[in-house]
Protein backbone atom coordinates (compact mmCIF):
# COMPACT_ATOMS: atom_id res chain seq x y z
CA UNK A 1 0.00 0.00 0.00
CA UNK A 2 1.05 3.60 -0.47
CA UNK A 3 2.29 5.84 2.29
CA UNK A 4 -1.21 7.34 2.52
CA UNK A 5 -2.70 3.94 3.33
CA UNK A 6 -4.46 3.76 -0.02
CA UNK A 7 -3.73 0.93 -2.42
CA UNK A 8 -1.45 1.58 -5.35
CA UNK A 9 -2.85 1.52 -8.90
CA UNK A 10 -0.91 1.28 -12.17
CA UNK A 11 -2.70 2.03 -15.43
CA UNK A 12 -1.61 0.81 -18.88
CA UNK A 13 -2.80 2.82 -21.88
CA UNK A 14 -2.18 3.17 -25.61
CA UNK A 15 -3.97 6.41 -26.48
CA UNK A 16 -5.83 9.33 -24.95
CA UNK A 17 -6.58 7.43 -21.77
CA UNK A 18 -10.18 8.50 -21.19
CA UNK A 19 -10.85 5.62 -18.80
CA UNK A 20 -7.56 6.43 -17.09
CA UNK A 21 -8.87 9.97 -16.57
CA UNK A 22 -12.04 8.57 -15.01
CA UNK A 23 -9.96 6.50 -12.61
CA UNK A 24 -7.76 9.47 -11.69
CA UNK A 25 -10.87 11.59 -11.09
CA UNK A 26 -12.31 8.91 -8.81
CA UNK A 27 -9.05 8.81 -6.85
CA UNK A 28 -9.43 12.51 -6.06
CA UNK A 29 -12.17 11.51 -3.62
CA UNK A 30 -10.35 11.03 -0.29
CA UNK A 31 -12.65 8.10 0.48
CA UNK A 32 -11.62 6.21 -2.65
CA UNK A 33 -9.46 3.26 -1.53
CA UNK A 34 -6.68 3.69 -4.11
CA UNK A 35 -4.44 6.16 -5.90
CA UNK A 36 -2.83 6.04 -9.33
CA UNK A 37 0.93 5.94 -8.85
CA UNK A 38 2.02 4.93 -12.36
CA UNK A 39 0.89 5.20 -15.98
CA UNK A 40 2.61 3.24 -18.75
CA UNK A 41 1.94 3.62 -22.48
CA UNK A 42 3.22 1.36 -25.23
CA UNK A 43 3.20 4.33 -27.61
CA UNK A 44 5.21 7.51 -27.01
CA UNK A 45 2.48 9.66 -28.59
CA UNK A 46 -0.24 8.44 -26.22
CA UNK A 47 -2.14 11.53 -25.14
CA UNK A 48 -2.85 10.17 -21.69
CA UNK A 49 0.80 10.44 -20.67
CA UNK A 50 0.79 14.23 -20.47
CA UNK A 51 -2.49 14.24 -18.61
CA UNK A 52 -1.03 11.86 -16.00
CA UNK A 53 2.04 14.05 -15.60
CA UNK A 54 -0.16 17.10 -15.01
CA UNK A 55 -1.57 15.24 -12.04
CA UNK A 56 1.88 14.48 -10.69
CA UNK A 57 1.73 10.81 -11.64
CA UNK A 58 4.83 9.00 -12.88
CA UNK A 59 4.23 8.39 -16.60
CA UNK A 60 6.45 6.23 -18.82
CA UNK A 61 6.39 5.70 -22.58
CA UNK A 62 7.79 2.25 -23.30
CA UNK A 63 7.61 2.15 -27.08
CA UNK A 64 6.85 -1.35 -28.31
CA UNK A 65 8.57 -0.55 -31.61
CA UNK A 66 11.88 -0.05 -29.82
CA UNK A 67 12.07 -3.72 -28.79
CA UNK A 68 12.90 -6.75 -30.87
CA UNK A 69 10.16 -8.94 -29.43
CA UNK A 70 6.99 -8.85 -27.37
CA UNK A 71 8.85 -10.55 -24.54
CA UNK A 72 11.61 -7.92 -24.53
CA UNK A 73 9.04 -5.14 -24.43
CA UNK A 74 7.21 -6.83 -21.57
CA UNK A 75 10.44 -7.16 -19.59
CA UNK A 76 10.87 -3.40 -19.82
CA UNK A 77 7.26 -2.85 -18.72
CA UNK A 78 7.74 -5.34 -15.90
CA UNK A 79 10.83 -3.54 -14.61
CA UNK A 80 8.87 -0.29 -14.26
CA UNK A 81 5.86 -2.02 -12.72
CA UNK A 82 7.92 -3.87 -10.14
CA UNK A 83 9.64 -0.66 -9.10
CA UNK A 84 6.23 0.95 -8.48
CA UNK A 85 4.84 -2.08 -6.60
CA UNK A 86 1.19 -1.66 -7.61
CA UNK A 87 -1.56 -3.52 -5.80
CA UNK A 88 -3.78 -3.48 -8.90
CA UNK A 89 -3.04 -2.98 -12.60
CA UNK A 90 -5.78 -1.48 -14.79
CA UNK A 91 -5.71 -1.94 -18.55
CA UNK A 92 -7.46 1.10 -20.00
CA UNK A 93 -7.41 0.94 -23.77
CA UNK A 94 -4.10 -0.91 -23.77
CA UNK A 95 -4.03 -2.19 -27.35
CA UNK A 96 -1.30 -4.75 -26.93
CA UNK A 97 -1.77 -8.47 -26.37
CA UNK A 98 0.01 -9.70 -23.27
CA UNK A 99 1.91 -12.97 -23.05
CA UNK A 100 0.65 -15.75 -20.81
CA UNK A 101 3.71 -15.38 -18.56
CA UNK A 102 2.99 -11.69 -18.00
CA UNK A 103 -0.69 -12.34 -17.25
CA UNK A 104 0.07 -15.16 -14.81
CA UNK A 105 2.53 -12.97 -12.92
CA UNK A 106 -0.31 -10.59 -12.05
CA UNK A 107 -3.14 -13.11 -11.77
CA UNK A 108 -5.99 -11.71 -9.72
CA UNK A 109 -4.41 -8.26 -9.68
CA UNK A 110 -4.94 -7.10 -13.28
CA UNK A 111 -8.30 -5.93 -14.63
CA UNK A 112 -9.56 -4.66 -17.97
CA UNK A 113 -12.58 -2.86 -19.38
CA UNK A 114 -14.10 -4.16 -22.61
CA UNK A 115 -16.78 -2.37 -24.67
CA UNK A 116 -19.38 -5.13 -24.79
CA UNK A 117 -21.50 -7.23 -22.46
CA UNK A 118 -19.15 -10.17 -22.33
CA UNK A 119 -19.24 -13.00 -23.22
CA UNK A 120 -20.89 -11.32 -26.23
CA UNK A 121 -18.56 -9.74 -28.79
CA UNK A 122 -15.04 -10.30 -27.50
CA UNK A 123 -12.25 -8.69 -29.50
CA UNK A 124 -12.53 -5.66 -31.77
CA UNK A 125 -15.34 -3.76 -33.54
CA UNK A 126 -17.82 -4.49 -30.76
CA UNK A 127 -20.22 -1.64 -31.56
CA UNK A 128 -20.59 -2.53 -35.24
CA UNK A 129 -21.03 -6.19 -34.34
CA UNK A 130 -23.72 -5.38 -31.78
CA UNK A 131 -25.63 -3.37 -34.38
CA UNK A 132 -25.23 -6.09 -37.00
CA UNK A 133 -26.63 -8.64 -34.55
CA UNK A 134 -29.71 -6.49 -33.95
CA UNK A 135 -29.01 -6.01 -30.25
CA UNK A 136 -31.46 -3.87 -28.28
CA UNK A 137 -28.97 -3.33 -25.47
CA UNK A 138 -25.21 -2.94 -25.51
CA UNK A 139 -22.75 -2.38 -22.72
CA UNK A 140 -19.33 -2.69 -21.17
CA UNK A 141 -17.63 -5.15 -18.84
CA UNK A 142 -14.85 -4.94 -16.28
CA UNK A 143 -13.19 -8.32 -15.85
CA UNK A 144 -10.07 -9.95 -14.50
CA UNK A 145 -7.36 -10.50 -17.11
CA UNK A 146 -6.55 -14.13 -17.88
CA UNK A 147 -4.57 -15.89 -20.59
CA UNK A 148 -7.65 -16.09 -22.84
CA UNK A 149 -8.45 -12.65 -24.20
CA UNK A 150 -11.70 -11.12 -22.92
CA UNK A 151 -12.67 -14.35 -21.14
CA UNK A 152 -11.62 -13.50 -17.59
CA UNK A 153 -14.07 -13.59 -14.67
CA UNK A 154 -16.57 -10.72 -14.83
CA UNK A 155 -16.49 -8.17 -12.02
CA UNK A 156 -19.22 -5.73 -13.12
CA UNK A 157 -21.14 -4.63 -16.20
CA UNK A 158 -23.11 -1.60 -17.36
CA UNK A 159 -25.79 -1.54 -20.06
CA UNK A 160 -27.20 1.11 -22.39
CA UNK A 161 -30.02 1.00 -24.91
CA UNK A 162 -29.38 0.69 -28.63
CA UNK A 163 -31.46 3.45 -30.19
CA UNK A 164 -33.07 3.39 -33.65
CA UNK A 165 -30.69 4.94 -36.16
CA UNK A 166 -27.60 4.39 -34.02
CA UNK A 167 -24.29 4.09 -35.84
CA UNK A 168 -21.25 2.38 -34.39
CA UNK A 169 -19.74 5.79 -33.69
CA UNK A 170 -22.86 7.04 -31.89
CA UNK A 171 -23.04 3.88 -29.82
CA UNK A 172 -19.36 4.08 -28.92
CA UNK A 173 -19.67 7.69 -27.78
CA UNK A 174 -22.69 6.96 -25.60
CA UNK A 175 -21.18 3.80 -24.14
CA UNK A 176 -18.01 5.65 -23.19
CA UNK A 177 -19.97 7.61 -20.60
CA UNK A 178 -21.08 4.34 -19.03
CA UNK A 179 -17.48 3.06 -19.09
CA UNK A 180 -16.34 6.11 -17.15
CA UNK A 181 -18.84 5.27 -14.41
CA UNK A 182 -18.31 1.53 -14.40
CA UNK A 183 -14.53 1.30 -14.24
CA UNK A 184 -14.06 3.30 -11.00
CA UNK A 185 -17.02 1.42 -9.48
CA UNK A 186 -15.53 -1.99 -10.30
CA UNK A 187 -12.05 -0.89 -9.25
CA UNK A 188 -13.40 0.21 -5.87
CA UNK A 189 -14.91 -3.27 -5.43
CA UNK A 190 -11.55 -4.89 -6.14
CA UNK A 191 -9.58 -2.53 -3.90
CA UNK A 192 -12.03 -2.96 -1.02
CA UNK A 193 -11.89 -6.73 -1.29
CA UNK A 194 -15.57 -6.96 -2.20
CA UNK A 195 -14.57 -9.19 -5.10
CA UNK A 196 -11.54 -11.38 -5.64
CA UNK A 197 -10.43 -13.90 -8.21
CA UNK A 198 -10.66 -17.34 -6.59
CA UNK A 199 -10.06 -20.57 -8.49
CA UNK A 200 -10.58 -18.82 -11.81
CA UNK A 201 -13.86 -17.19 -10.81
CA UNK A 202 -14.91 -13.79 -9.50
CA UNK A 203 -15.84 -14.36 -5.86
CA UNK A 204 -18.06 -11.67 -4.35
CA UNK A 205 -18.18 -11.30 -0.60
CA UNK A 206 -21.52 -12.15 0.98
CA UNK A 207 -21.50 -9.75 3.88
CA UNK A 208 -24.65 -10.87 5.67
CA UNK A 209 -24.29 -14.64 5.57
CA UNK A 210 -20.56 -15.34 5.61
CA UNK A 211 -17.64 -14.31 7.83
CA UNK A 212 -15.29 -11.69 6.31
CA UNK A 213 -12.81 -14.28 5.04
CA UNK A 214 -15.30 -16.30 3.00
CA UNK A 215 -16.38 -15.72 -0.58
CA UNK A 216 -18.48 -17.51 -3.13
CA UNK A 217 -18.28 -17.43 -6.92
CA UNK A 218 -20.70 -14.84 -8.22
CA UNK A 219 -23.73 -16.31 -9.96
CA UNK A 220 -24.39 -12.99 -11.67
CA UNK A 221 -22.04 -10.04 -12.20
CA UNK A 222 -23.04 -6.70 -10.77
CA UNK A 223 -24.86 -4.64 -13.40
CA UNK A 224 -25.17 -0.87 -13.47
CA UNK A 225 -27.89 0.67 -15.60
CA UNK A 226 -26.62 3.78 -17.32
CA UNK A 227 -29.08 6.69 -17.64
CA UNK A 228 -28.48 6.32 -21.37
CA UNK A 229 -30.21 2.95 -21.23
CA UNK A 230 -33.57 4.48 -20.38
CA UNK A 231 -35.78 5.27 -23.33
CA UNK A 232 -38.05 8.32 -23.18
Amino acid sequence: MSRTGRKRIAVLISGRGSNMRAIIAACMDPDFPGEVVLVIANRPDAGGLEMARRHGIAAHAIDQKAYESREAHERAVLDVLEAAQPDVICLAGYMRLLTDDFVRRFEGRMINIHPSLLPLFPGLDTHARALAAGMRIHGCTVHYVTERMDEGPIIAQAAIAVEPGDTAEMLAERLLRAEHRLYPHALRMVLNGEVRMVNGQAAHRRRAQLPPDEEEPARMPQILLSPDARRN
